[in-house]
């Protein structure tokens, strides 16, 4: 049973992502000014529904899913889990491949991760409690929402907080590390993940189809939500695309150290947060690629 299933991921491991992490967002933050944040302010529709979309309406369809498709448990939490994780850092990529308005994407990517330090323990909790499936597997484990917003703080609230004062101290340091600090944690976040495949393959030949199409589906649910939310509020079409990715690209490696760090690496979450994180990329690269040839 895929309940059952641990991946292989020991501690040192389990450190190692978190390390990674927080370069990720130390990387992000340090091209950022305080400044920077006044500019979400001359969209505040755009960056309003970019949260609530996000935070709200994504984990609210990401339960109706579950009820439709009726996953295993720890599938679904699975699920749960990654709909409540603040958006990756890759979208503001894909929102500039695609012709988006890049300084939209930036802002919600942000406030999407200072959000996420009260909504994911929240989300969680509040969705997970609604199906007797998954209220086991949280009992089972003990959640507890305060541990899980203090390791959300200090993965993504010190790291960003670190950077800005950087930033803001020190700019001429910060512009000169902030190119090279992104393609090593980048760079370092690709062997990770490779190499957890590698290790795991056996396991991902075995279980991988119970995972495969429901995470097709979960993507393309939060891309599709994401756009035409915007496009019912009559957003132009930049700011869709913008809402589109923030909304359909989360952080898979915030979403794997929370589950090796609170459920034990549980093999159905472990699995289809991992192939979350290959697939968003796949469908995030094919979606740009085709707004970008398009006005």
């Amino acid at each position: 049973m895929i309940d059952q299933v641990r991946l292989n991921f020991n501690p040192q491991a389990t450190m190692a992502l978190n390390v990674i992490l927080a370069l990720i967002m130390l990387g992000i933050a340090l091209d950022l000014k305080v400044s920077d944040f006044k500019v979400a302010f001359k969209t505040p529709k755009a960056l309003l529904l970019g949260l609530v979309g996000h935070h709200i309406v994504f984990p609210a369809m990401t339960f109706l899913l579950i009820l439709i498709t009726k996953p295993t448990p720890s599938i679904a939490l699975g699920m749960l889990l990654f709909s409540a994780c603040p958006a990756g850092h890759i979208s503001n990529l894909f929102a500039a491949r695609a012709n988006g308005n890049v300084a939209l994407a930036v802002s919600i990517s942000i406030f999407s991760k200072i959000a996420a330090i009260f909504m994911m323990p929240l989300n969680v909790i509040f969705w997970g409690n609604q199906d007797a499936g998954m209220r086991a597997l949280l009992k089972d484990f003990s959640l507890d929402p305060v541990s899980m917003m203090v390791e959300v703080d200090l993965l993504l609230g010190v790291p960003l907080l670190l950077g800005l004062f950087i930033s803001h101290k020190y700019p001429a340091f910060a512009k000169r590390g902030y190119k090279p600090m992104r393609i090593f944690s980048l760079l370092a976040l690709v062997f990770f993940i490779v190499g957890g495949l590698a290790s795991n393959w056996a396991i991902f030949k075995d279980y991988g189809q119970f995972v495969v199409g429901v995470v097709a589906l979960h993507n393309a649910c939060a891309l599709a939500l994401g756009y035409y939310m915007a496009l019912a509020v009559g957003l132009p079409e930049p700011d869709r695309r913008v809402v589109a990715f923030e909304t359909g690209i989360q952080s898979s490696s915030l979403g794997l150290v929370l589950i090796f760090t609170f459920f034990g690496g549980l093999g159905g979450m472990a699995i289809v947060t991992a192939w979350w994180g290959i697939w968003h990329i796949i469908a995030g690269m094919a979606l740009s690629t085709y707004w970008m040839k398009r006005a």
